[in-house]
């Protein structure tokens, strides 16, 4: 079995797994390589390097939802961060209403002004929102101190 970090043909760079971030992690992030855009973002809680990322994974409640634009705008502790892609991805149910607290892995596109991602995934955390956003922060904090 190939860990997350393995590529799956020879010659292939290694994907490296979704990152939990916040917003505010990624716009003060700084631009590694020339390719494919990858960030390097300072860790939560301080201690070890910064991390690599392309893929993340974060959440945040619905401010606007356009569906004929194929976007959404959401909203975390630490800011705004847009969403593209969002009518090529799969829902179990309708959860693009602005206050929709979601789940979004999505590969990042841009940092600066505001993030923006390509959603790969979506899934409405509506249902248990509040116990989600409190925990978030240290989520993300306890994945990120763990990271080598």
């Amino acid at each position: 079995m190939k860990s997350a970090t393995e590529s799956s043909s020879p010659g292939e760079k290694p994907r490296r797994p979704p990152v939990k971030v916040l917003s505010s992690q990624l716009r003060e992030a700084c631009t590694v390589g020339s390719g494919k855009p990858e960030l390097s973002v300072r860790r939560l809680g301080g201690g070890g390097g910064a991390l690599t990322v392309s893929v993340v994974w974060m959440q945040g409640t619905v401010l606007e939802a356009h569906t004929d634009r194929n976007s959404v705008l959401l909203l975390d502790e630490t800011g705004n961060f847009h969403i593209t892609g969002v009518n090529n991805i799969p829902r179990g149910k309708p959860c693009l209403s602005p206050g929709k607290y979601v789940m979004v892995m999505g590969v990042v596109q841009s940092h600066n002004p505001e993030p923006v991602l390509r959603a790969v995934k979506i899934a409405d955390l509506s249902d248990n929102a509040a116990m989600h956003r409190k925990m978030w922060k240290y989520e993300v904090e306890d994945l990120q101190q763990t990271l080598p």
